[in-house]
């Protein structure tokens, strides 16, 4: 009886003072937009769901995720993307004491909330970047290289090569992992080229959109929004697929233009009937000379018409 009572005695102790199971670690924030594919710790998220302290969020190759935390701050996990919600301590006054974040590769946008701004640390491969009320875009390679393009506020990045400050909207710097680091300067294509992923800052270039707040603090795009998308080759603003019109259904009537040479005996015994045959001679000039400019195969189809056309001009 005794040895009963010590082995239920021993199993209470341990249901009591077991760690609690993932699900109910500690709320931090919460999903706000998903699109494809977003994983968390407890698999495929969904809107709404919530996010937890120490919780790795994973996107697929071309998923989308928009969280928001207790206090305020917005983070947008873009295509490929791999972070973890490291440190987490909420004082209850509606900001945070401490709030990490660990970026292991992918694309980022982030958006301060209502804690004080040192509160904040981003830990990438390259270095850390230091939060200053601010709204900023980040990229993490596959070999740990680093970029950091500010859009609102300021904001600092420090790595093994010192520390970096940004102050101007679409300032960027890049850094990398043996602690080469760049001096601040506008975001541009050569910036992209340099990072080796012509898609490696997509709110910026356009590739994903984000949805409320977070769309429109994109500074623009810094001119990455057009400067990534070129026109498709061999194709120009005359020969652009919507001005490839179908040949308009009155150039049959063309062959009428065959009695023009014979419009000066007609003149000569009625002076007023050249206005008749005229008009629409004129009017078919007109259309084939706007054909040739819109569609060169259309008036190369009328050459000889217009060569009839242009001696009874003459005759007349």
């Amino acid at each position: 009886m005794l040895y009963i009572r010590h082995a239920a005695t021993v199993a209470l102790s341990i249901m009591l003072f077991a760690p609690l199971p993932s699900n109910a670690a500690e709320t931090v924030g919460q999903a706000v937009l998903i699109r494809t594919e977003v994983r968390g710790a407890g698999g495929p998220m969904a809107v709404d769901d919530p996010v937890h302290r120490d919780e790795q969020i994973r996107t697929s190759l071309s998923g989308l995720g928009q969280f928001t935390f207790r206090d305020g701050t917005k983070l947008a996990v873009g295509a490929g993307s791999s972070v973890t919600i490291d440190k987490f301590v909420f004082d209850d006054s509606g900001s945070v004491k401490k709030l990490t974040i660990n970026a292991a590769k992918g694309t980022f946008r982030w958006m301060s909330g209502n804690s004080d701004h040192s509160a904040y640390q981003i830990v990438t491969p390259a270095g850390t970047i230091g939060v200053r009320g601010t709204a900023f875009d980040f990229y993490v390679g596959a070999n740990g290289m680093t970029a950091v393009v500010l859009l609102n506020g300021a904001a600092q990045f420090c790595g093994a090569g010192g520390c970096r400050q940004l102050k101007a909207q679409c300032d960027c710097v890049i850094a990398k992992r043996n602690g080469e680091i760049s001096d601040p300067r506008r975001v541009n294509r050569d910036i992209l080229k340099k990072l080796g992923n012509q898609r490696a800052l997509p709110f910026l270039s356009g590739d994903q959109q984000l949805s409320g707040r977070m769309g429109f603090v994109g500074g623009g795009g810094c001119g990455l929004s057009t400067a990534t998308k070129d026109p498709p080759k061999g194709i120009s603003p005359r020969n652009a697929p919507a001005n490839n019109a179908p040949a308009q259904p009155n150039t049959p009537s063309t062959p009428s233009t065959h009695t023009a040479p014979e419009a000066p005996h007609t003149q000569a015994a009625t002076p007023s009937t050249p206005a008749t045959p005229g008009t629409p001679k004129d009017h078919d000039h007109h259309h084939d000379k706007s054909d040739h400019d819109d569609q060169d195969h259309d008036s190369q189809g009328h050459d000889g018409d217009n060569g009839d056309q242009g001696r009874g001009h003459q005759n007349r």
